[in-house]
């Protein structure tokens, strides 16, 4: 046998077993190819689901209302239950041109809501022709049903509140929105 051919042989089983090897990762699964990845096309991308295009669509917010230090309340919903309960919800938002404190006044004066920190818990819903004023909900411990741990909102940024009242009859359909350091605002009910 010609010690060449021998040579080039093996240099051949060489090869084809680092091969076969290269394609195999640790866990049976063959590596990912050197090559570059190419960019999928638009055709190939999975299409939004419902939600996810519900909540790219901008709504109208019900009201807009101003407060103090360029805070903005847009309040986008407000819904009754089968329960009793009123929830109304919306976006917090700093205009202002630097990052700013929530107000502590906006979580109201009473002693138990105070106790719980910075709070939208300060929000009355006004019955004007029944007369009547409507709180934020309390749970057993004094708790505001409402967005509770309000700190610094940086400048341009928004978060989403909500605030959850007992429900006026049905019969009422417009009540006056007050937030202490906000301006009033008439929210209509459905």
């Amino acid at each position: 046998m010609n010690v060449s051919h021998a040579r080039g042989g093996f240099i051949a089983l060489a090869v084809s077993a680092s091969l076969l090897v290269a394609g195999c990762g640790t866990d049976g699964e063959p590596k990912a190819s050197s090559k570059p990845a190419t960019a999928t096309s638009s055709s190939q991308q999975p299409a939004p689901t419902q939600a996810e295009q519900e909540t790219e669509e901008p709504t109208e917010p019900l009201v807009v209302t101003k407060g103090q230090d360029g805070f903005e309340l847009a309040i986008g919903s407000a819904e009754r239950d089968a329960g009793g309960f009123l929830t109304i919800k919306g976006t917090l938002k700093n205009t202002a041109a630097k990052g700013r404190a929530v107000p502590d006044a906006v979580r109201g004066n009473e002693t138990e809501v105070l106790k719980h920190g910075t709070s939208l818990g300060g929000a009355t819903l006004v019955d004007g022709l029944a007369k009547k004023r409507y709180y934020v909900l309390r749970d057993t411990d004094g708790r505001p049903l409402a967005t509770t741990g309000l700190s610094i909102l940086p400048a341009g940024k928004s978060i989403d509140v909500f605030m959850q009242f007992p429900a006026p009859p049905a019969s009422t359909t417009e009540v006056s929105f007050q937030l202490p350091t906000f301006e009033p605002a008439t929210l209509k009910l459905s």
